[in-house]
């Protein structure tokens, strides 16, 4: 398959913002794609070379890349670097460099879309002294070959800036249409790959099989399970309303979910995000099947920080001190962890998705022994709105955040978000009740101290119906010094040229960023915007919800992708559960 089908795709897809338009240009694709190059495929167009779980990274510095269209063009690198830092993107900024060398060039070999992605593998693979240039090498020989605008995209690829402005869900709509006719069986698709995590795979089965190849997938150990989310609530009686008179009620800690899967000789952990974490966790890989009666189970956990002379659970962000490729064993001393057990959806073989929740608690505490590393996070069935806010108070008496309350009847719904699953945390002291995980899609400009930095962010809530991201505040207080810096450098790899189709906002900040990176903010209250977009014509027509006073809590959600942030959902409940619904209208 030609790399230039792809390449013409991409340059269509940048070209527009609408949904129809990015979905039927990825069908045009699929449909002219073979069977046993759609995976390949499927992973350029999701901008990476496996699933996240197998934590395959090309490793590519801007340096490199620039010293191999040097190679390639015979440019000198000033001049690359210098076109770069004007055009802010080094694949659109070597393609007009790549235009001048093709008035010289006679020969050149057309691309493949299998060379592509077997060369970026290779690279990915490399390791060693001499590694970094044979990485450079290899870049160079592509661009050798490549037109202009192929090489805008394998550089885009290669530098993890392809942005295409859609998510996992367009891509299944579209395969669903290009193979099947329908996007109706979007759903069935997404079923293979909630239970897989692996979107090339399912790809290549519906591409082969059809819908039949789809009924191939089951879980299986070391290929992680898209978590099921819960909704938020912002009392007992709503709690008591969506889930009936009886169901459970367990604490909710502030860690990071890790799912566990383990067999006789080995244990992997992956992270909420899908991804392998098991260097960071050598503590959990040693002790955990000591408390197990059973060696073949998938498990969901909450690791959390504990202060190691009390007991007591630490603050998330203690936590992430864990994240680090270095001194390893001097951190695990350094920031000691208890794993509390709250689920299993494999046992010995067995698939207990679609086993209710009662029997699947019941399945945990049979195999699990606590012990001092090793817990199940307190659970009671509750029945009316006092046994709830009695266990609510000892859960924060713990140091929890609130309680998780579960249907006892309700599967795993894997990768679903419902009211089978519902978050009530502890009130905050301000009208809203609750905090917000929102995804950072814009930036302004400071001034004063914060010259030089972002000194107001523009933040959205994610709209499952649309897979879009839509405005809701700006945020420019809680921000530390230190905070102001880490922003900076983290967003600076996220700086778009234009804004990702899946944003909606009424607001231009001085910066678009791609919605990547997810905060936690405290308001004093929600109220009806003309500008913001956050729910828009929902409790009023022409209007959006805006948080009023929002303020930046300290916490960065590594955890969390941007799907998982707050729902436009979850906001209009937050609103019309207000002590006082404010009818005002508010452009912060």
């Amino acid at each position: 398959m030609q790399f230039s089908l792809i390449s013409e795709t991409f340059e269509k897809m940048e070209a527009t913002t609408k949904r129809l338009e990015l979905t039927q240009h990825l069908v045009d694709l699929f449909k002219a794609t073979p069977s046993d190059v759609i995976s390949k495929v499927v992973y350029l167009i999701q901008g990476k070379l496996r699933p996240d779980f197998e934590g395959v990274e090309l490793g590519i510095a801007e340096k490199l890349a620039i010293k191999a269209i040097s190679k390639s063009s015979g440019t000198p690198v000033r001049k690359i670097t210098e076109a770069f830092v004007e055009d802010g993107d080094l694949g659109h900024a070597a393609s007009k460099i790549l235009e001048q060398k093709t008035q010289t060039t006679f020969l050149m070999q057309q691309i493949t879309a299998e060379r592509v992605y077997e060369t970026l593998m290779k690279i990915a693979r490399l390791e060693g002294t001499r590694s970094q240039d044979m990485k450079m090498k290899y870049i160079a020989s592509l661009l050798n070959d490549a037109t202009p605008q192929e090489g805008k995209f394998i550089l885009k690829l290669i530098m993890g800036t392809l942005r295409l402005g859609i998510a996992d869900n367009t891509v299944m709509d579209a395969l669903a249409i290009a193979y099947t006719g329908s996007r109706d069986n979007r759903e069935k698709l997404e079923a293979a790959y909630n239970v897989s995590s692996d979107l090339g795979r399912v790809a290549e089965e519906i591409a082969k099989n059809n819908l039949a190849g789809l009924e191939n997938f089951q879980i299986t150990l070391f290929s992680p399970i898209r978590p099921m989310l819960a909704e938020r609530v912002k009392s007992e009686a709503e709690a008591m309303e969506k889930l009936g008179k009886e169901f459970a009620a367990e604490y909710k800690l502030d860690g990071e979910r890790v799912q566990i899967h383990l067999s006789e000789k080995k244990v992997v952990l992956f992270s909420r995000r899908l991804e392998n974490i098991t260097s960071y966790y050598p503590d959990i890989v040693e002790n955990v099947s000591k408390a197990l009666k059973t060696t073949e189970m998938i498990l969901e956990a909450e690791a959390v920080a504990i202060n190691e002379n009390t007991g007591e659970f630490l603050p998330f962000q203690e936590l992430m001190h864990r994240r680090r490729k270095y001194d390893i064993a001097k951190t695990v001393e350094q920031y000691p962890i208890s794993v509390n057990l709250f689920d299993v959806m494999y046992l010995n073989g067995k698939d207990l998705l679609n086993a209710p929740y009662d029997e699947r608690r019941r399945r945990l505490e049979e195999t699990t022994t606590e012990n001092d590393f090793v817990k199940i996070i307190p659970k009671t069935i509750v029945r009316t709105e006092n046994e709830i806010e009695d266990f609510l108070e000892n859960a924060i008496n713990s140091g929890c955040e609130g309680l998780m309350l579960k249907a006892l009847d309700a599967p795993y719904r894997a990768g679903a978000r419902g009211n089978n699953w519902l978050k009530l945390k502890r009130e905050y002291r301000n009208e809203l009740g609750d905090s917000l995980d929102l995804v950072v899609i814009g930036a302004f400009f400071g001034k004063g101290r914060r010259t030089g930095r972002y000194g107001t962010l523009l933040l959205a809530t994610y709209n499952q119906e649309n897979d879009t991201f839509e405005s809701i505040c700006k945020v420019g207080t809680g921000f530390t010094d230190e905070n102001l810096d880490q922003f900076y450098q983290i967003l600076q790899e996220r700086v778009t040229l234009k804004k990702n189709p899946r944003i909606e906002s009424g607001m231009e900040p001085d910066v678009w960023f791609e919605p990547e990176i997810v905060i936690e903010v405290v308001a004093s209250e929600i109220t009806l915007s003309p500008v913001h977009t956050a729910a828009k014509d929902a409790i009023r027509k022409g209007s959006g919800l805006a948080l009023r006073f929002p303020k930046f809590t300290g916490k960065i959600r590594n955890e969390k992708s941007p799907e998982d942030a707050s729902t436009d959902q979850e906001v209009i409940a937050l609103y019309k559960n207000q002590k006082k619904v404010t009818q005002g209208i508010s452009e912060s």
